[in-house]
């Protein structure tokens, strides 16, 4: 899939938003993508996680492992088309940690999979979460990089387009110094920049 075809189906879905928004990491943007918007539509979904499928199928994964909530529908439809487990870490007591009653055996290969990466945190802990029960990561995929290539890490990584759009910490952003309202359209409660 073509980086320009993607967007067009964020622009159709009206995912690609422009305003001020705090994102979860709690940096701030005048761009947002509403992944949920495209992911809703099970064709799009499909359609979407085959792509990145391609581009990882040669990784061998045996599973998918998403971040919750933003990476489970886009990481089960990358394991859908790669034939292969999906399982999903979540958030308690502040700690990344996979879903009760999922497991990861020890050398297993894990694919994990998020819908955008910004600053890369949540792919990192999703990473750590893999190796905390001895499997092996053998690479990282997001619909969308908008960390500016910025975002690394220490296994493979592809994305099926990157956008750019600055970003700030909230004491920097342009938009709250004008005394623009920030909205806080993710999933998850913004991390504390404090």
């Amino acid at each position: 899939m073509h980086p320009d075809d993607l967007l067009r189906r964020f622009r159709a879905a009206g995912a690609l938003l422009e305003g001020h928004f705090q994102l979860t990491s709690g940096l701030h943007s005048a761009g947002y993508l509403q992944c949920a918007l495209v992911l809703q539509d099970p064709v799009q979904a499909a359609v979407i996680g085959e792509a990145i499928a391609a581009r990882v199928r040669a990784l061998s994964p045996a599973v998918v492992l998403s971040p919750a909530l933003g990476g489970v529908v886009i990481g089960h439809e990358v394991a859908r088309a790669l034939g292969v487990r999906a399982v999903f870490a979540e958030r308690r007591a502040g700690r990344l940690g996979l879903r009760r009653g999922f497991a990861l055996a020890p050398a297993e290969r894990v694919l994990v999979v998020e819908d955008v990466v910004t600053t890369g945190g949540s792919t990192r802990e999703t990473i750590a979460v893999a190796r905390e029960a001895d499997a092996e990561v053998v690479g990282a995929a997001a619909i969308i990089d908008r960390s500016a290539s910025q975002a690394t890490f220490d296994v493979p990584f592809q994305a099926l387009a990157a956008v750019s759009w600055p970003t700030h910490e909230p004491a920097a952003c342009p938009l709250c110094a004008r005394g623009v309202p920030a909205v806080k359209p993710g999933s998850r409660p913004a991390a504390s920049t404090g």
